[in-house]
This record gives structure tokens, sequence and C-alpha cells, in this order.
């Protein structure tokens, strides 16, 4: 092998592979751990926080609200044995399912 070594070292060297993600129309160049991290969470999760930095953008805070049974003046239901899940009919000063108390 009279060839082998000399054709190893003149090999040429292996570029740097350039890791770019794009966050809101921009490219910019990161680190192969952030570009996972913005792969995972997608591109679109993230904006712009100063003109070098970006973020996650923050998840909006989902509320459930309940509605409960109030009695009313109006027509309302009127309950067999008062157990709400057997509505029997409606008469003034019934029950009524609300969000919350007007």
């Amino acid at each position: 092998m009279p060839g082998f070594f000399e054709a190893m070292n003149n090999l040429p060297v292996p570029e740097e592979k350039i890791h770019k993600v794009t966050i809101a129309g921009k490219d910019v160049v990161v680190t192969l751990e952030k570009k996972l991290e913005v792969m995972r969470n997608g591109e679109d999760a993230y904006m712009w926080k100063d003109e070098k930095t970006f973020v996650l953008k923050p998840r909006p805070k989902v509320g459930i609200e309940y509605k409960q049974l109030h009695k009313t003046k109006e027509m309302g239901w009127k309950f067999y044995k008062g157990d709400p899940y057997y509505p029997m009919d409606v008469e003034p000063g019934g029950y009524i399912w609300q969000q919350e108390l007007e």
C-alpha cells in the first residue's frame, strides 16, 4: 500500500455544517442544539425579542368556565325530586344554567 497514507493525508478538511432557522421571515445561523429545539417546537412558535435574539411565544392561557345552576325569577326548569338530571317542566321561579350570576 504505497500510496494509501499519502492519499489519506491529502484529503480535504470536511466543511463544518451551518445550521439555519427561519424566524418570522429572517434566516439565522444557530447551533445544532438550538436548531433541534426549534425543530421540536416549530419555527412559528418563536418570536423576536430584540434584533439578535428570539424566544418562544407565550402560550395562551385557556380558562374553562363551567355553567352553574341558579334560581331565577323568570321561567326556568322544575326538577323531579330536586334532581338536576331529571327536568320535568318549565315554570316561573325555576332553575337555569348560567356562566355567572347576573
